[in-house]
């Protein structure tokens, strides 16, 4: 699955992407955010207060309750703002 982190998440995890195999019993987004938080300090750091993330898989927009279901691509950023 590619991971790719944008913003202060990025900063925060030292990297843009990276690909990683989560191990089974990850089944939400949820999941995968608490298995990431176990893989550095810097991951630990970027997913420690849930309600400054927002996700999307396969690049549509989801809440962190949902499933991964055949996920490829889960982005994760902090809320966005604009004009």
């Amino acid at each position: 699955m590619q991971m790719l982190y944008f913003a202060w998440v990025r900063e925060r995890v030292g990297t843009g992407a990276e690909t990683v195999a989560p191990p089974s019993g990850i089944a939400t987004l949820a999941d995968l955010i608490d298995w990431l938080a176990t893989r550095s300090e810097g991951h630990a750091a970027a997913f420690a207060d849930r309600g400054r993330l927002r996700a999307a898989i396969d690049q549509e927009f989801v809440g962190l309750d949902t499933p991964l279901g055949d996920a490829r691509e889960v982005a994760i950023f902090p809320p966005v703002t604009g004009g």
